[in-house]
């Protein structure tokens, strides 16, 4: 037996929202034999626009029955049916959410007439129920009615069961398939492409713009993950919406994911995405020439308008870094900024300030010793390559970071050698570099050193 429902609402989630009307019609496979309808008052305003799109006002619905007041109505009618609906994990989410709060818990199996639609009657021009319906001759009499959209969902339903010659409504039912949870507009044969390993997917809306990308060890399961339950919340209900298609790159290992990630992410920008768009390291090493031609080191925050030396994850890092540098090249305190008061310049591990700060030393002299711990930073900075494994056994992942900054990434055939560097950089591709992936490389290295080769 199935339970047809069609509902009108407050607005697009169900928990800030309330159900202004509700339809179920009861479908025994060949036809309808039973209904029940009714308005529910929401316990809060209906939106303007809302009024305008279904006809159904405050006044409309002050004396009607609140949804506790009929969830054991409800319940009864859905209880024991698989419950169908014109994208039905928008009906469900609500109808659900709010028998949940009302002490009754709903665990059905689900249909979406919009995905069956898609299999059983391919090559229309649009799925939805008004434009679905004009195309094979249905009627709907009270559009953006609750029983004016589940009766025509009703016909719509005894037509595809009429015309499931494969057999996909007892497929979708299976026990075994994922497909009931899926967003209404996403094919199937989408998720069959994806693989079990380790990659990045990008979720692409109605204008194939991506408005989401992921990371996985495993691309199916996380993507599968992201379906499996039907969150009443504004975000959830929104993003669900939103996807139509999931694209993917398989990686060879779970850092590269992360770390393809992160550029996607950058470089995109998706709507749905949160972490990482803004991540950067808060301070950096900067150096500039002030008014007497003196070379100035300072450790600073990071402004968007100038490009630091090096960067660090806090100020103390930095500060430790540039106390290292000053002491090893005997470095004036006070013109890197170690020293901040009018006292007499302090002396660095035993070694006294030359006077650059009094301009008793020349700045020729100076900015020699400046340039050569800058170079010495330069050199200092970890060259590394990552070898880990490949997508398959013919070849193997490389990660490459030259003078601390991350270089690129990519495939090499199981026999090019790691050791000639020319050769091994025209199998790579070039990343932009940030922080946050400089990070996550020192980090994997530090883990795995065997997995390391130092250049």
């Amino acid at each position: 037996m199935y339970a047809i429902v069609d509902i009108e609402t407050t607005g697009g989630h169900a928990s800030a929202n309330g159900i202004t009307e509700i339809a179920i019609v009861i479908h025994d496979g060949n036809g309808v034999i039973d209904t029940f309808r009714s308005l529910i008052n929401p316990e809060r305003p209906i939106p303007v626009y809302i009024q305008a799109l279904t006809g159904i006002n405050d006044e409309m619905v002050r004396s009607a029955p609140r949804f506790t007041e009929l969830a054991p109505q409800i319940y009864d009618l859905l209880k024991d049916k698989v419950f169908v609906a014109h994208n039905v994990n928008f009906d469900y989410s609500f109808v659900h959410y709010h028998l949940s709060s009302a002490g009754f818990q709903l665990q059905s199996k689900k249909l979406c007439t919009v995905r069956l639609s898609r299999k059983i009657i391919p090559g229309l021009t649009s799925y939805s129920l008004g434009k679905l319906c004009s195309q094979i001759g249905i009627k709907i009499s009270d559009r953006h009615r609750a029983m004016g959209d589940a009766s025509a969902t009703a016909k719509l339903f005894t037509l595809l069961v009429e015309r499931d010659t494969e057999g996909h409504i007892g497929k979708t039912l299976n026990i075994r398939s994922k497909e009931q949870s899926l967003p209404a507009h996403l094919p199937k044969e989408d998720m069959d492409k994806l693989p079990s390993a380790p990659g990045i997917y990008y979720f692409h809306n109605k204008k194939s713009k991506v408005v989401y990308v992921g990371k996985a060890k495993d691309i199916r399961k996380r993507v599968r993950s992201h379906f499996t339950n039907n969150k009443p919340g504004k975000q959830k209900q929104e993003f669900l919406r939103e996807v139509y298609h999931v694209t993917f790159q398989e990686c060879g290992t779970e850092l590269m994911s992360f770390i393809l990630e992160a550029v996607e992410i950058k470089r995109l920008w998706p709507a749905y995405n949160r972490s990482l768009k803004r991540f950067e390291h808060a301070y950096g090493l900067y150096v500039y020439e002030d008014q007497n031609g003196y070379i100035r080191l300072v450790i600073d925050k990071k402004s968007r308008y100038s490009k630091p030396y090096y960067t660090f994850n806090s100020v103390l890092e930095g500060h430790n870094l540039l106390r290292t540098l000053a002491a090893e090249f005997n470095l004036c305190p006070k013109l890197c900024f170690i020293q901040r008061n009018n006292d007499s310049c302090i002396a660095l591990d035993g070694k006294p300030c030359r006077g650059a700060c009094e301009q008793s030393e020349s700045f020729a002299d100076y900015n020699s010793r400046v340039k050569d711990a800058l170079d010495h930073l330069s050199t200092s900075l970890p060259a590394l390559l990552l070898i880990d494994d490949g997508r398959h056994y013919e070849e193997k992942s490389c990660i490459l970071m030259e003078q601390g900054q991350f270089y690129g990434m990519g495939y090499i055939p199981n026999n090019v050698s790691d050791r000639k560097m020319d050769e091994l950089k025209s199998y790579l591709t070039q990343y932009p570099a940030n922080d946050y992936i400089r990070n996550l490389i020192l980090n994997y290295a530090q883990r795995f050193p065997e997995k390391l080769r130092l250049h």
